[in-house]
């Protein structure tokens, strides 16, 4: 006979799996529960039949949508992060995607420098579901510290950042512990034990930060659970109409590479499916995530030139949105405004910046959204041409990079 709510001894193992992973995530997201996970894309090739075990692609190339938003790097700071996406019309009181078909970039770096790291993956995560039904999407990025953190580089981790992960290392070995109770509750992957490997001792370091350590290791490392879940699904460089976004920039040399080759190569090290990759992708000053050749302060520093070499390689683009390098100043642009800097520094663990996003309409009109009383108008938090003395270029309107300030955080 079956029962009215739909559970039967047959389904009772995955109802109770599916129960026990909400009650994880709850535990872990500070109190969320996540929508229904979208239908996948089906393949533009009908011919080709898609590998049920493989994850899709990870899409470069977007269309334009009517609302471009891009935000700057968030460092662990989730009251700051939904006052990026309030500011942006993105969320509404409750913390619910109101943004409609809008689409959202995130360049990176989450991870590192605040306590709630966890907390905004999975709050981003909850508004990637909730605007894919609305029409919408929110693409997020692989900044430096994503990269740093898979490769067991915690030089930039608090207190609070540790205890965080201890925190899910509790309720993941919670979650473990229920399912291993009732047979066929869950799958091989869900019983492997993510500690497996992980040193119990570290020379030189506080045993009180041992347990945080050990749980950041297993989470983060490639194939780790939250890195797989999450990290994977990031994109490393992205094409949104006519503007290009990485974390720190792109140079010829990446461009040639190939974008949707180097996201598919980055994404499968992160898994675990690929030991190594390239390290002017991930690695060294050059790399996409450590770029500064076009964030240096005086823009007669910033190399114009190969900036616009790569722009003339990618197929309609006219700029290229970056974070990485804090901009005292607010949000910035240079090279006639073909590099725009995002990183406002707005965590509390980097300058407590004032929110600022970039908004960009369907007639590739951009502008800068602020949180920043001195240049709002009432209601309207966009900022007017004749604040601060700004010079407006092809509908861009910026504050003068003469007197503004670019701050580099260490990492």
């Amino acid at each position: 006979m079956g029962s009215p709510n739909g559970v039967s001894c047959e389904n009772l193992p995955q109802f109770l799996s599916s129960f026990v992973d909400t009650f994880v995530d709850f535990s872990v997201s500070g109190g969320l529960f996540l929508p229904p996970q979208p239908n996948p894309p089906r393949s533009p090739d009908a011919s080709v039949t898609p590998d049920s075990n493989a994850p899709p692609r990870l899409q470069t190339v977007f269309r334009a949508p009517a609302r471009l938003i891009a935000i700057g790097d968030l460092h662990g700071d989730l009251p700051k992060t939904k006052e990026a996406l309030r500011l942006s019309r993105l969320i509404d009181d409750r913390d619910r995607w109101c943004g409609g078909s809008a689409t959202v970039v995130q360049v990176g770096d989450v991870l590192d420098r605040g306590g709630d790291e966890l907390k905004i993956l999975y709050f981003l995560e909850k508004l990637k579901r909730e605007a894919a039904q609305a029409g919408g999407s929110v693409i997020t990025m692989n900044g430096n510290h994503e990269i740093m953190n898979v490769a067991g580089d915690f030089r930039y981790v608090t207190k609070r950042g540790l205890k965080e992960f201890e925190n899910w290392a509790l309720w993941h070995s919670v979650g473990k512990i229920l399912k291993e109770r009732c047979e066929g509750a869950g799958d091989k992957e869900s019983f492997k034990d993510p500690f497996d490997g992980v040193p119990f001792e570290f020379p030189g370091l506080k045993p009180e930060y041992i347990a945080g350590i050990r749980a950041r290791i297993a989470a983060l490392r490639p194939h780790g659970p939250i890195a797989t879940r999450f990290l994977s699904q990031n994109q490393t460089a992205v094409v949104v109409g006519d503007s290009i976004f990485a974390h720190g920039g792109l140079l010829p040399i990446h461009v040639e590479y190939g974008l949707e080759k180097l996201n598919e190569e980055i994404r499968e090290w992160i898994s675990g499916a690929r030991k190594t990759v390239w390290r002017e992708l991930v690695n060294g000053r050059d790399s996409i995530v450590w770029l500064r050749k076009f964030s240096n302060q005086v823009e007669t520093d910033c190399d114009c030139s190969t900036l616009e070499h790569v722009l003339a390689t990618v197929p309609g683009a006219k700029r290229m949105i970056m974070g990485h390098t804090i901009q005292r100043s607010g949000i910035n642009g240079v090279c006639n405004n073909q590099a725009i800097r995002i990183d406002v520094g707005m965590s509390k663990g980097c300058i407590n910046g004032l929110p600022e996003v970039l908004e960009i309409d369907g007639e590739s009109r951009v502008m800068i959204l602020t949180s920043n009383p001195l240049y709002q108008s009432g209601n309207d938090s966009r900022i007017d041409a004749g604040a601060k003395d700004k010079y407006e270029h092809d509908g861009f309107k910026f504050p003068p990079q003469k007197g503004g300030r670019q701050v580099e955080v260490n990492a």
